[in-house]
């Protein structure tokens, strides 16, 4: 009995007087604790404006990491061409270095045959010296056409290392320039994804309104139509028939879809299609929205006329084609169509009129 007494669990002795308030006022303090630390940690739900507003940015962002990779993507293609050029210059050089050695081996060799013995002895020998001196004139100019062939072969051969040297400095900066469009692509397709997610939190309703405004900071409410190819034309004349040209380009674009990195011709980002409006116009833009701007000559924005290039956002992020009326043709963004627009309802950041 002594020992099973001694297996017996000993009892928890429970907590009286002071000790036992104490435990009990602690318990509840840190039950309390956990309670208001649960919804502390949870983030708070945006709301609809906020979500818009959100997207908004996301897009934006979006659209200035797609026109650094248009700007990454014109100086890679730069790159390729000129390390194709370079290859190429240096295989026609060397087929031509590899003609010049062979005609050198062969004088060469016809000169090692021949030149057995002392041009004296052979001289003493001849049964005819006027043959043999004249022999030796001709080997006299070979001579010099061989040295002559050296210091050619020479000269070419530091030319073809020069080009295989300035090929692997363009090698690696088009390694450079593809790893710079992978980075702006990831970054491109990771705000798109972001802005994706967020649009999902929106009923059909919220989402419905905000594809109509086109997500350019617009309030609620607008058209859908303005999407839509029959779209009137405005009233204010082009100051010239290459203007009047890009705006027409500009109009029968209307309705086609929005594709970063995409010129034509059947999807566009916004600075492919203001480069395409005009290259219908026969007026070369180049790529980017920040390099379109320093194209033809700034105008006020009081000036603007049919076929101005409109820019926004400080980073010069977007860019539209002006067709009067306060009205412009844009690419807006991811999800969007080519449509008619106000060109108030974004940050308005210069205009430019190319020549």
């Amino acid at each position: 009995m002594a020992a099973h007494r001694n297996h017996r669990k000993p009892r928890q002795r429970l907590f009286t007087g002071q000790a036992g308030r104490t435990a009990a006022t602690l318990a509840l303090a840190g039950a309390a604790t956990a309670t208001a630390a649960g919804p502390a940690q949870s983030e708070p739900r945006l709301t609809p404006a906020q979500i818009k507003a959100e997207v908004d940015t996301l897009y934006a962002q979006a659209e200035a990491a797609t026109e650094q990779y248009n700007g990454a993507k014109v100086k890679a293609d730069e790159a390729r061409a000129s390390l194709t050029e370079l290859r190429d210059e240096a295989a026609r050089r060397t087929d031509g270095l590899n003609a010049s050695r062979a005609e050198l081996g062969s004088i060469a060799t016809a000169q090692y045959r021949s030149g057995g013995l002392d041009p004296a002895v052979q001289l003493a020998l001849s049964s005819r010296p006027e043959d043999y001196l004249e022999q030796a004139g001709v080997a006299e100019r070979a001579g010099s056409r061989q040295a002559a062939g050296v210091a050619g072969i020479r000269r070419e051969l530091s030319r073809i290392a020069g080009l295989r040297s300035r090929a692997d400095t363009q090698l690696a900066d088009l390694t450079a320039r593809r790893a710079e469009l992978a980075r702006h692509k990831s970054t491109i397709q990771r705000k798109i994804g972001s802005a994706q997610r967020l649009l999902d939190e929106l009923t059909a309703e919220q989402r419905g309104r905000y594809e109509a405004r086109g997500g350019t900071g617009q309030q609620d409410g607008g058209d859908p139509a303005r999407a839509d190819r029959g779209t009137p034309r405005g009233t204010a004349a082009a100051p010239n028939a290459r203007a009047e040209a890009a705006v027409a380009f500009a109009y029968g674009a209307i309705g086609k879809p929005y594709v970063w990195g995409a010129t034509g011709p059947g999807s566009f980002d916004c600075s492919g299609l203001t480069q395409a409006a005009w290259h219908a116009a026969g007026v070369a833009l180049p790529r980017t929205t920040y390099t379109q701007i320093n194209t033809g000559r700034r105008v006020a924005r009081s000036e603007l006329a049919p076929g101005d290039l409109v820019f926004f956002y400080s980073g010069i992020s977007h860019v539209g084609i002006y067709v009067g009326g306060g009205q412009m043709i844009h690419a807006p963004r991811p999800g969007t169509a080519v449509r008619l627009a106000p060109v108030d309802e974004m940050p308005f950041a210069g205009a430019a009129r190319p020549l």
